[in-house]
């Protein structure tokens, strides 16, 4: 079929869709040189499948090769293309988030292939540097202990890297389902839910004894509770084995390995699940140290200051999900976080949490050194009470960040000690446009985090915590990817690709920024209207499923 996306005029030609369809083994495609004030001759390339093929794998090996052969041409390659270059340059690559789904929770493969191939050559065509992908833990080591399957994450690096994409991949050791922005339900290896059924303490675990089976407890890190395996020797084993599959990808398709350190992929505890209603925005949430290997860790902490007392529970007057700060008598102005007591405990919940992103972090560290990949984690954009002194919110989630206290500097200097990257969500986001009530402020929130990352010498990054299409929210990025507080993004990753992007007025908008973020944070303005009606054509898909111009955003 021939799938037509009706975009901007600067960087796509008319096609004459009344032509013959090409034959399936061809393709034809608008290739522009990158938009500038003026407009550019845009060439025309055509060429068969094969033959494309043929050009850029022979390219890739050589590429492949030579970064082989000699470790300072990897370094290089990678220096070109991570994110590590826009630091220097003031040019902050984009990247996109692929659908949850990429590879479908049912059937192993690539969900949607032929529209994610038209997709990517879109983005491709839009300046995007590449794109990030969740790698599964429940479909990879579905079938059993140590039983990797790999192929549909290989056919889709293959993808990526014919239309000269880069990859971020995550290991994501984490359920998708049951929290913001989830669109379809991955749970755990089904091996792991039959170990979590045998012992439910391998889960987090709240003060009314409610378990989340979205990530396996850290208080059980060390133990051989996975089938004969800590947690820890589980996540090294997959990502070593990743290593070995995709080793010659890494450094030049494969440029970043985010590390998932929690749900959703981040360092924090699942102190806001949404899942059956149980917590909604702006609750507090609730610590999660209730099962029993958390607590004869709180134990021994106690006792080791001879306060035996202390170790006995966790706050009992911390409240529960859906209560505001001035509920409880835990994190009221002047509540028990500020007691000898809470400063105790709040320092064992925080440092339990760098500790268990440390032990991965770690093991991570020497799977991939000498790949040329950069790893990165990712951390919780929780602005809501950051305006209150008790900042209830971070605290429930690990993060001992207070009034008194500024509790993202010991997180960066752990990431930095580690050489990781601090990928920070809530990037677009205005304090104005916050509900009052939940006294959010995500603009100083992202400063601080900023500010921290400074002071210990990481690389910062960014995401958006929400899908946005709007101008405002676009502005805001572009703000907050300069290099205030002394350092600037070095990469940032939109969320999502989806449907949406490809409506006709959000991707202008979405390329317009794209095209100001690889000018240094410059706002670029596209023109409102294609007057001359250019359409993006993507003839490699023939037969039954033509669709007319304009319906690429429907097939996503």
């Amino acid at each position: 079929m021939a799938l037509t996306l009706r975009s901007s005029s600067f960087f796509l030609t008319p096609i004459d869709t009344n032509k013959p369809n090409k034959s399936s083994d061809e393709f034809a495609v608008s290739v522009p040189a990158f938009p500038s004030s003026r407009p550019q001759p845009v060439c025309r390339l055509r060429a068969t499948a094969m033959a494309s093929s043929a050009v850029h794998h022979e390219s890739a090996s050589l590429e492949r090769a030579s970064a082989s052969a000699d470790g300072k041409a990897g370094r290089l390659l990678h220096a070109l293309h991570g994110p590590h270059a826009a630091a220097s340059s003031g040019r902050v690559p984009v990247y996109v988030m692929m659908p949850l789904d990429t590879v479908s929770p049912a059937g192993g493969g690539l969900t949607r292939a032929k529209a994610l191939n038209a997709s990517l050559m879109a983005l491709r065509s839009a300046g995007v540097e590449g794109v990030m992908v969740d790698v599964w833990w429940g479909l990879v080591e579905r079938d059993g202990p140590m039983k990797y399957n790999w192929e549909a994450y290989v056919e889709l690096v293959q993808m990526v890297e014919r239309h000269g994409l880069k990859l971020q991949m995550v290991m994501s050791f984490h359920q998708c389902g049951g929290n913001v922005g989830d669109s379809c339900s991955i749970p755990l290896p089904p091996w792991v839910h039959e170990e979590m059924r045998r012992n439910p303490d391998i889960m987090y675990t709240d003060r009314s004894g409610r378990r989340n089976p979205e990530y396996v407890s850290l208080g059980c890190d060390m133990l051989p509770v996975l089938k004969g395996r800590t947690p820890i020797q589980v996540y090294s084993d997959y990502m070593r084995s990743f290593r070995t599959k995709f080793n010659k990808y890494l450094g030049n398709v494969i440029v970043e390995i985010q590390v998932g350190l929690g749900p959703c992929g981040e360092l924090r505890y699942p102190s806001y699940p949404e899942s059956n209603g149980t917590w909604r925005f702006p609750g507090i949430g609730e610590f999660q140290c209730y099962d029993k290997y958390m607590k004869a860790s709180l134990q021994a902490s106690a006792i080791a200051i001879r306060q035996e007392n202390w170790g006995k529970d966790g706050p009992h007057d911390a409240g529960n999900y859906n209560q505001f700060p001035e509920d409880t008598g835990f994190f009221r102005r002047e509540g028990t976080w500020q007691s000898e007591y809470g400063k105790f405990f709040l320092e064992w919940y925080s440092n339990n949490l760098l500790e268990h992103g440390d032990r991965i972090l770690a093991a991570a560290e020497g799977i991939f050194q000498g790949t040329g990949a950069i790893l990165s984690a990712k951390v919780a954009g929780i602005h809501w009470h950051y305006r209150t002194r008790s900042h209830a919110a971070e605290l429930t989630a690990g993060y001992y960040n207070t009034r008194q206290r500024d509790g993202y500097i010991p997180i960066a200097k752990m990431l930095a000690k580690r050489n990781v990257v601090l990928n920070f969500t809530c990037m677009e986001m205005k304090d104005e446009q916050q509900p009052g009530h939940a006294n959010c402020s995500p603009e100083l929130l992202v400063r601080q985090v900023k500010a921290a990352a400074s002071t210990a010498g990481v690389e910062l990054a960014g995401e958006n915590a929400l899908e946005r299409y709007d101008e405002s929210a676009y502005s805001q990025v572009l703000r907050t990817s300069q290099a205030d507080a002394g350092i600037g993004l070095s990469a940032f990753t939109y969320l999502r690709m989806n449907k949406n992007l490809f409506d006709a007025d959000n991707w202008r908008k979405f390329v317009g920024f794209v095209r100001s973020m690889s000018e240094g944070g410059r706002k670029v303005a596209l023109p409102k209207m294609d007057s001359s009606h250019s359409d993006l054509y993507v003839g490699f898909i023939t037969g039954k499923d033509r669709k007319q111009p304009g319906e690429l955003a429907g097939h996503l």
